[in-house]
Protein backbone atom coordinates (compact mmCIF):
# COMPACT_ATOMS: atom_id res chain seq x y z
CA UNK A 1 0.00 0.00 0.00
CA UNK A 2 1.17 3.61 -0.89
CA UNK A 3 -0.10 7.07 0.51
CA UNK A 4 -0.76 9.57 -1.83
CA UNK A 5 1.95 11.35 -2.35
CA UNK A 6 4.36 8.36 -3.38
CA UNK A 7 0.97 7.50 -6.10
CA UNK A 8 1.52 10.70 -7.42
CA UNK A 9 5.35 11.09 -7.68
CA UNK A 10 5.76 7.56 -9.09
CA UNK A 11 3.10 8.59 -11.80
CA UNK A 12 5.09 11.33 -12.49
CA UNK A 13 8.27 8.69 -13.04
CA UNK A 14 6.05 7.59 -16.26
CA UNK A 15 7.43 9.06 -19.48
CA UNK A 16 6.04 12.54 -20.83
CA UNK A 17 4.30 13.17 -17.12
CA UNK A 18 3.72 16.76 -16.88
CA UNK A 19 1.74 16.51 -13.95
CA UNK A 20 -0.99 14.44 -11.66
CA UNK A 21 -3.72 14.61 -9.10
CA UNK A 22 -5.60 12.78 -7.48
CA UNK A 23 -9.14 14.15 -7.24
CA UNK A 24 -12.45 14.03 -5.45
CA UNK A 25 -14.84 13.79 -8.62
CA UNK A 26 -17.88 14.84 -6.09
CA UNK A 27 -16.62 17.56 -5.21
CA UNK A 28 -14.26 18.69 -7.68
CA UNK A 29 -10.96 19.13 -5.03
CA UNK A 30 -7.69 18.00 -5.33
CA UNK A 31 -6.43 15.61 -2.93
CA UNK A 32 -2.71 16.23 -3.84
CA UNK A 33 -0.92 17.25 -6.93
CA UNK A 34 2.36 17.27 -8.27
CA UNK A 35 4.28 18.85 -11.42
CA UNK A 36 2.65 21.58 -13.80
CA UNK A 37 -1.24 21.33 -13.93
CA UNK A 38 -3.28 21.96 -17.45
CA UNK A 39 -3.96 25.81 -17.55
CA UNK A 40 -1.63 26.97 -15.26
CA UNK A 41 -4.43 26.64 -11.88
CA UNK A 42 -4.25 23.15 -10.26
CA UNK A 43 -7.52 23.72 -8.84
CA UNK A 44 -9.47 24.84 -11.92
CA UNK A 45 -7.55 21.72 -13.60
CA UNK A 46 -9.25 19.27 -10.52
CA UNK A 47 -12.38 21.20 -11.27
CA UNK A 48 -12.76 20.77 -14.76
CA UNK A 49 -11.94 17.06 -14.32
CA UNK A 50 -13.98 16.37 -11.85
CA UNK A 51 -16.65 17.13 -13.80
CA UNK A 52 -15.86 14.82 -16.58
CA UNK A 53 -15.22 12.28 -14.33
CA UNK A 54 -18.68 13.02 -12.71
CA UNK A 55 -20.21 13.36 -16.68
CA UNK A 56 -18.98 9.39 -17.59
CA UNK A 57 -19.52 8.02 -13.97
CA UNK A 58 -23.18 8.63 -13.54
CA UNK A 59 -24.34 7.91 -17.46
CA UNK A 60 -25.61 4.49 -17.73
CA UNK A 61 -24.80 3.61 -20.55
CA UNK A 62 -20.78 3.87 -19.53
CA UNK A 63 -20.71 1.88 -16.41
CA UNK A 64 -19.68 -1.61 -16.66
CA UNK A 65 -22.75 -4.51 -17.94
CA UNK A 66 -24.57 -1.65 -18.85
CA UNK A 67 -25.59 -3.84 -21.58
CA UNK A 68 -29.02 -5.90 -21.19
CA UNK A 69 -27.38 -8.19 -18.37
CA UNK A 70 -25.85 -6.81 -15.23
CA UNK A 71 -22.32 -8.68 -14.14
CA UNK A 72 -24.42 -11.49 -12.21
CA UNK A 73 -26.65 -12.27 -15.66
CA UNK A 74 -29.09 -10.74 -14.35
CA UNK A 75 -31.09 -7.37 -14.73
CA UNK A 76 -28.90 -4.34 -15.37
CA UNK A 77 -27.62 -3.32 -12.02
CA UNK A 78 -25.63 -0.08 -12.97
CA UNK A 79 -27.71 1.82 -11.26
CA UNK A 80 -26.91 0.42 -7.90
CA UNK A 81 -23.08 0.39 -8.59
CA UNK A 82 -23.98 4.24 -9.67
CA UNK A 83 -25.16 5.13 -6.51
CA UNK A 84 -22.01 3.91 -4.76
CA UNK A 85 -23.11 0.92 -2.99
CA UNK A 86 -19.92 -1.36 -3.95
CA UNK A 87 -16.25 -0.35 -3.49
CA UNK A 88 -15.67 -0.71 -7.28
CA UNK A 89 -15.98 2.95 -9.18
CA UNK A 90 -18.83 2.66 -12.28
CA UNK A 91 -16.10 3.29 -15.07
CA UNK A 92 -12.50 1.98 -14.70
CA UNK A 93 -10.77 5.51 -16.73
CA UNK A 94 -11.30 8.35 -19.30
CA UNK A 95 -8.93 8.70 -21.87
CA UNK A 96 -8.99 12.58 -23.48
CA UNK A 97 -6.56 13.33 -26.23
CA UNK A 98 -5.63 16.90 -27.79
CA UNK A 99 -2.61 18.22 -30.36
CA UNK A 100 0.28 17.98 -27.32
CA UNK A 101 -1.17 15.80 -24.97
CA UNK A 102 -3.25 12.68 -23.24
CA UNK A 103 -5.23 13.58 -19.85
CA UNK A 104 -5.67 9.71 -17.96
CA UNK A 105 -8.48 9.60 -15.51
CA UNK A 106 -8.40 6.43 -13.48
CA UNK A 107 -11.08 6.01 -10.98
CA UNK A 108 -9.89 4.41 -7.71
CA UNK A 109 -11.46 1.33 -6.08
CA UNK A 110 -12.41 2.67 -2.10
CA UNK A 111 -13.96 1.17 0.95
CA UNK A 112 -16.18 4.13 0.93
CA UNK A 113 -17.81 5.67 -2.10
CA UNK A 114 -15.31 4.93 -4.93
CA UNK A 115 -15.36 8.87 -5.92
CA UNK A 116 -12.01 9.65 -6.06
CA UNK A 117 -9.58 9.42 -9.76
CA UNK A 118 -5.77 9.97 -10.61
CA UNK A 119 -5.46 12.45 -12.86
CA UNK A 120 -2.31 11.98 -15.06
CA UNK A 121 -1.35 14.65 -17.47
CA UNK A 122 1.23 13.39 -20.10
CA UNK A 123 3.02 15.13 -22.78
CA UNK A 124 1.95 13.36 -26.19
CA UNK A 125 5.18 13.18 -28.10
CA UNK A 126 7.18 11.62 -24.76
CA UNK A 127 4.48 9.99 -23.64
CA UNK A 128 3.13 6.29 -24.22
CA UNK A 129 -0.81 5.87 -23.55
CA UNK A 130 -0.80 2.47 -22.82
CA UNK A 131 1.85 2.25 -20.49
CA UNK A 132 0.10 4.90 -18.61
CA UNK A 133 -3.08 3.14 -18.45
CA UNK A 134 -1.05 0.13 -17.26
CA UNK A 135 0.98 1.70 -14.63
CA UNK A 136 -1.97 4.15 -13.58
CA UNK A 137 -4.37 0.78 -12.55
CA UNK A 138 -1.23 -0.36 -10.31
CA UNK A 139 -0.92 2.65 -8.55
CA UNK A 140 -4.80 3.22 -8.09
CA UNK A 141 -4.96 -0.67 -6.66
CA UNK A 142 -1.81 0.27 -4.19
CA UNK A 143 -3.28 3.28 -3.14
CA UNK A 144 -4.42 3.58 0.50
CA UNK A 145 -6.63 6.23 1.28
CA UNK A 146 -7.35 7.04 5.05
Amino acid sequence: MQGIDECLLEAMRLPGARGAALVDWTSGLALGAVGESPGGDQEAAAAEAAELARLAAEQRAFAAGSGAAGPSGGPDDSEAGAAGAGTDPPVEDLILSNRDSYHVLRFVPTSFDSSVFLHLWLARAEGNLALARIRLGEMAGRLELG
